[in-house]
């Protein structure tokens, strides 16, 4: 007799240490966070970029991103939050999951721009450096909706099938014990962005905003789909999910302006970081100064 396949679910999203909570959900954006840092880190520096540009910028977006992605949930899925019988201070318990990407991606732009302005550094530079670590950080992210039992797909007999636990199955589901692990899809297909990032960098030269921008185009792709799939609830216009449309709107936009950049702005930036070249002595400076040759 053959035993049933499936992709079982963690029985838990919270460790205790002491009486201090460890929520995985937190810890995987964490992680999703330092290995874009160092990602990126090295994309910058190969570029001819300060890494003290990349680090204040990290320093600015990383909190501005999860406070955009945070709002856009919270505007999206207001009904969770506000209303009769809603508790609107849940609205700030972050731990709880809910967290809107195209936010993030929008308010973390914000401060990066911000930082290239005041350091005299190219912003799309540093957001084509930025990007396969973006999206490496969003796959990492994902594991903590395995972990919180969420944001699963319609149920499913395919092997790879998630199971999860009555008490996180939505009305209407109780009898259905497996579903679309839409957590690993969206994994998988973001590090496959990843690595197209790149491949297509390195044997086109893309530069100049193309990579940010192709990017864009590849996750929303994949998020239309993989948002199609899933069953929580959502707001819906015309029977079709918000993020859908969301998805389907950015990526026209994002096909426009590549296709806009590989025309009018082939190629990549000599100088992407004036930072940089001011904090390398010219030879001049160097023949007054023996000791820092």
């Amino acid at each position: 007799m053959l035993l049933p396949l499936f992709i079982p679910s963690p029985p838990t999203g919270v460790w205790h240490l002491g009486p201090l909570p460890i929520r995985a959900y937190a810890v995987f954006i964490m992680i999703g966070i330092v290995v874009a840092a160092v990602l990126s880190n090295r994309r910058w520096k190969a570029a001819g970029g300060n890494p003290e540009t990349l680090e204040t910028a990290l320093v600015v977006a990383v909190p501005l991103g999860i406070i955009g992605a945070r709002i856009y949930h919270v505007i999206t899925d207001y009904q969770l939050y506000f209303g009769p019988g809603r508790d609107p201070v849940r609205a700030l318990y972050i731990w709880e999951g809910g967290l809107g990407i195209w936010g993030a991606v929008a308010l973390g732009a914000l401060g990066v721009w911000l930082v290239c302005r005041r350091r005299e550094a190219k912003f799309l530079a540093l957001a084509d450096a930025m990007a396969p670590g973006l999206v490496l950080a969003q796959a990492i992210g994902r594991l903590g909706n395995w972990f919180n039992q969420e944001l699963f797909g319609r149920p499913t007999t395919l092997p790879w099938g998630l199971e999860i636990a009555p008490e996180f199955r939505p009305e209407g589901y109780a009898e259905f014990a497996t579903f679309h692990p839409t957590f690993l899809y969206e994994l998988l297909w973001n590090c496959g962005v990843a690595v197209v990032l790149i491949t297509a960098q390195r044997r086109f030269r893309l530069g100049r905003g193309k990579v940010f921008a192709l990017y864009i185009v590849l996750y929303t792709a994949g998020r239309f789909w993989i948002e199609a799939l899933r069953i929580d609830k959502v707001n819906e216009i015309g029977g079709f999910r918000l993020n859908n449309y969301t998805s389907v709107i950015i990526f026209v936009l994002a096909l426009v302006w590549f296709l806009w950049l590989c025309r009018h702005r082939p190629g990549v930036d000599e100088v992407v970081d004036a930072s940089a070249v001011d904090d390398e002595d010219s030879p001049a400076e160097a023949a007054e100064n023996p000791s820092k040759r």
